[in-house]
């Protein structure tokens, strides 16, 4: 990756949107070769899909959580798959402290955050314990400034 390529993917994290031509304009390629290096991009699997930013508040998702897992020893794989599936689910990190995993969930609101973690986590036969921490509010930063948008 050089400059342009940074350039690029700098461009699309702020706007996936943007069309080809404004993104060979700003990054001073030719449309073709912008086209290239956002195809190559693509299948080196450094850009992974394009995506909306979504107000889950206004799209019916008013209640956010992150809960943290603590799992079985090297039962990851099979953990992950299953809250792969969870309706809702936005984030799932493998990390290391007092927890195993962090996860990021969006729902209606508390009775179904409460259902979710209850009926669903909390059965997965591998998952030893949870804790739910309530998002009360919440910020997206701008990947191009790291200020809020």
């Amino acid at each position: 990756m050089d400059s342009v390529d940074r350039d690029i993917l700098r461009m699309l994290q702020a706007d996936g949107r943007a069309s080809i031509r404004s993104v060979a304009e700003r990054v001073h390629v030719s449309r073709a070769n912008a086209y290239a290096r956002i195809n190559r991009l693509i299948d080196d699997g450094v850009i992974r899909g394009f995506s909306a930013r979504v107000d889950h508040e206004r799209a019916g998702q008013g209640a956010s959580a992150y809960i943290t897992l603590k799992i079985v020893q090297n039962s990851w794989r099979t953990v992950r798959e299953e809250l792969q599936a969870l309706p809702g689910a936005a984030h799932i990190a493998l990390v290391s402290g007092d927890f195993d995993v962090l996860l990021l969930v969006h729902t209606p609101d508390n009775r179904t955050l409460r259902e979710l973690v209850l009926t669903r986590i909390q059965n997965i036969p591998e998952v030893l314990s949870t804790r739910t921490l309530l998002v009360f509010e919440e910020t997206d930063l701008d990947p191009q400034s790291g200020q809020s948008s």
